[in-house]
């Protein structure tokens, strides 16, 4: 057992429910409202689901791109004052005081909630495989840092996504992602990229009986770029849910090619 698995047999996930519909909780994050909603909920949004988390507090949220922009709330600005189609754009958002929630949705890609045990600080993050190889996950963990965290205070939940059993990807979108663990002198062509990947204690890739296919583990990846900022297993937990695979809990762009999405969200908290 790796020591991950050994981390996430510790870690607990509950499903909370509101009036009959199921949400999903770590309790890695018990010290912050947060939750990671399903599709029961739609075409509820983070103004009408804040509310359930914690009432009266602003909910931000962002136009998401695919990208490696994190941003902080006063970058933003509130759901509750700004209207649809207006939102700036980025893949990342970070609370800079108490009582602030962030949310992102997602349909197959990888919703990440961040939480500083020290300051109370939190953080959402959407990382598909296009924010996965511009390392948006890091690049928030730097957003972090530039503001005094520290990174042994940080704990990172990676909620449900398509797990890498199901997930057919090209080999070239695979090495797109896998080259931001490689080391450089692994690079230089897919092939090496990938070589390196099916090595790995495991492996974020896994093989595709199509040629020229692989199947690929986004959260590991992301995992695995947390370990080399020095993020270790005991700060970390991953959802054990496939929106691909659970029909009846997660829209899946994958499984219904449909623009339907499920929201994950966490509100801070005052650490004092």
């Amino acid at each position: 057992m790796s020591d991950q698995q050994q981390v996430e047999s510790k870690i607990t996930w509950h499903w909370q429910t509101w009036e009959g519909l199921s949400y999903l909780t770590c309790s890695l994050l018990k010290k912050w409202p947060h939750g990671f909603f399903t599709q029961q909920f739609s075409p509820q949004g983070p103004v009408e689901l804040v509310e359930i988390l914690r009432p009266n507090v602003p909910a931000y949220r962002i136009k998401q791109v695919h990208g490696n922009t994190v941003l902080k709330t006063t970058e933003a600005v509130s759901s509750l004052e700004e209207p649809e189609g207006t939102y700036p754009e980025a893949d990342g958002l970070l609370s800079e005081k108490p009582e602030e929630a962030v949310w992102v949705c997602s349909a197959d890609c990888v919703p990440v909630l961040i939480a500083d045990v020290e300051s109370g600080r939190v953080g959402a993050v959407h990382a598909g495989w296009r924010g996965t190889a511009a390392k948006i996950v890091p690049e928030a963990i730097a957003r972090f840092s530039s503001s005094g965290s520290r990174l042994s205070n940080l704990l990172v939940v990676l909620g449900p996504a398509i797990s890498g059993e199901v997930y057919q990807v090209s080999e070239e979108v695979a090495a797109k992602v896998g080259v931001t663990i490689t080391p450089n002198h692994l690079q230089g062509t897919n092939e090496n990229i990938l070589r390196f990947l099916r090595q790995l204690p495991d492996s974020p890739v896994l093989s595709d009986p199509e040629p020229g296919k692989v199947r690929l583990d986004v959260r590991r990846i992301n995992v695995l770029q947390l370990e080399q900022l020095g993020i270790g297993p005991s700060q970390v937990a991953i959802a054990p849910y496939c929106t691909y695979q659970d029909k009846s809990y997660f829209f899946s762009y994958r499984r219904l090619q449909q623009k339907k999405v499920q929201w994950s969200g966490i509100v801070s908290v005052d650490a004092s």
